[in-house]
């Protein structure tokens, strides 16, 4: 298997959900070719970095230049990846891949996108619209739609602004470890935005590493349905596209 390294911590409760999912899949895949054998797991390094920090290097849309502390702070985590020996990479974070093709020019290793890995699960159960829940940066990101679109899928973010505000404050709870009815408030959150802005219920894409925590029993699974809404997994995605890649020869 390939080493595999994961720029993490942005914020670390996901991290571990990725350390923990790519060696449970290990797990499974050896067990399943030898259950005599002791399973195999893939040698990983992780970067973690400084969510508050992180933060404060966002930038300002309308000026390039304003991005670089926030751009070299991700690319350097990566370089240091390969140093230590990494095959390929993840970034375990949604909101950076906003600035993907920055982030990851020159680094010289594979990295695997969390939106291309998002966009393609979306198609693979059929959607044809997608509701983007996540970060400020990622709701009203243009990468995140463009990806959707290269797979003939409609997808934004709710365009109401308390309600992007809601998806926010339950971010950063769930950062915090606050999981109490957070799975009730994603519903609400969702079925308002279908009401304003879809033809139909679309498909829900939990573009925030943190939000599949509202959902402790569900959080490892790609697809899932909560309360007659179709949930995709941005975590679960990009981890089963991390395993893939390890052991495709």
């Amino acid at each position: 298997m390939k080493k595999i390294g994961i720029v993490g911590g942005v914020a670390w409760l996901s991290t571990v959900d990725y350390y923990k999912g790519i060696c449970r899949r290990s797990e499974q895949w050896h067990l399943a070719r030898n259950p005599q054998a002791v399973p195999s797991t893939p040698e990983m390094c992780i970067e973690s970095l400084d969510l508050n920090k992180a933060v404060s290097f966002l930038g300002a849309d309308d000026n390039e230049e304003s991005w670089s502390q926030f751009d070299g702070y991700h690319r350097n985590a990566l370089q240091r990846l390969k140093a230590s020996g990494a095959d390929f990479a993840v970034i375990a974070s949604n909101t950076p891949h906003h600035r993907f093709a920055a982030i990851v020019r020159g680094i010289g290793i594979p990295v695997i996108s969390i939106l291309d890995a998002a966009a393609r699960e979306s198609a693979h159960v059929g959607a044809r619209e997608v509701l983007i829940l996540g970060t400020a940066l990622t709701m009203r990101s243009p990468r995140f739609r463009e990806s959707f679109a290269q797979h003939g899928i409609e997808a934004s973010g709710p365009n109401d602004d308390t309600v992007r505000v809601l998806t926010a404050d339950l971010i950063a709870d769930l950062q915090l470890g606050k999981r109490e009815s957070a799975a009730d408030q994603l519903g609400r959150i969702a079925r308002t935005s279908f009401t304003n802005q879809f033809k139909s219920q679309p498909i829900v894409c939990l573009a925030c590493t943190e939000l599949p925590l509202a959902f402790p029993e569900k959080k490892m699974l790609a697809t899932f349905e909560h309360d007659g809404i179709t949930y995709i997994n941005s975590t679960a995605v990009h981890i089963n596209a991390a395993f893939d890649f390890a052991v495709n020869e």
